[in-house]
């Protein structure tokens, strides 16, 4: 197997929003904010190539399907459909991947699913001969969005899934059709059903961990929906990759794909070790 971090289209969304309640004179160190109190975010993806034969791509990033008024209101930068690009930089296209491994269905980790916008053109699925892995209880809530988080669903993507033939749904302690290759766990904290998949040593942390500021504990985004579970489970979750040696894949980091994580005498998480770009990895 090999290892690939894939930039997809990128954002910049408000720093508050992002740091939850870290004051941003405590935020603005970590991230320069800009004149508007944006941040720059990656949407990354992970894509691993000779798994049992087949080429998997964890998530797909926010993409270009949004029309251009809620392009600017989301803060995404580039026009183009990016991970496109980055897939053919890897001598790819998107109708090779076998299959796309969602954490959740939140517009920014599934809207690359979609072709880019064009004007009087219905949404219409990539990756034609892709199965799409889902948590089974995060699409539930998919379906049926609380008012809370129903703007961050998109509101074509679960019929088009479900007409796809293609769509599995994971659950816990089910094998999946990649077998026992990929490691599934679940997150409750930033969204039900939040499912972290872990190949080769690397775990996709989504939006439990965004980047290395949230490794450390306290920091959580305002997006969570239940923040103070999300820390118990972070601290779980970091715990069992320090003691078995498993480095973090962040999505949101826009510069760094990959670390290991530390804790000091004190007791508090690092990420260490930082790799910008994985290109081909060996695992």
């Amino acid at each position: 197997m090999k290892l690939w971090s894939l930039i997809g289209n990128s954002q910049r969304l408000d720093g508050g929003a992002m740091f939850g309640n870290a004051p941003r004179a405590m935020w603005a160190r970590w991230i320069e904010p800009d004149e508007q109190n944006r941040i720059p975010l990656a949407c990354r993806c992970l894509l691993v190539t000779g798994l049992d034969g087949r080429n998997v791509l964890f998530e797909t990033g926010i993409g270009a399907f949004f029309e251009p008024a809620l392009r600017e209101r989301y803060g995404v930068v580039e026009d183009r459909h990016v991970l496109l690009d980055s897939l053919a930089s890897v001598g790819l296209t998107h109708e090779d991947i076998d299959a796309v491994v969602l954490s959740h269905l939140h517009f920014d980790h599934a809207g690359g699913l979609l072709a880019a916008w064009e004007d009087g053109r219905s949404p219409r699925l990539l990756f034609p001969n892709a199965r799409y892995l889902v948590g089974a209880e995060h699409w539930a809530r998919a379906r049926h969005p609380h008012p809370r988080d129903r703007a961050s669903f998109i509101p074509e993507l679960a019929a088009l899934l479900e007409a796809s033939g293609r769509l599995e749904l994971v659950e816990p302690n089910r094998s999946s059709s990649l077998g026992q290759a990929v490691r599934f766990t679940f997150s409750e904290g930033h969204t039900p059903g939040l499912m972290l998949a872990e190949v080769a040593g690397v775990v996709f942390c989504a939006d439990l961990i965004p980047g290395r500021p949230w490794v450390h504990l306290p920091v959580t985004m305002g997006y969570d929906r239940w923040p103070e579970r999300l820390i118990d489970e972070k601290k779980t979750f970091l715990d069992d990759k320090l003691a078995r040696g498993v480095r973090l894949f962040f999505t949101h980091d826009h510069g760094c794909a990959m670390a290991s994580v530390a804790r000091d005498d004190k007791g508090r998480y690092s990420a260490v070790d930082p790799r910008e770009t994985l290109v081909g990895l060996d695992a």
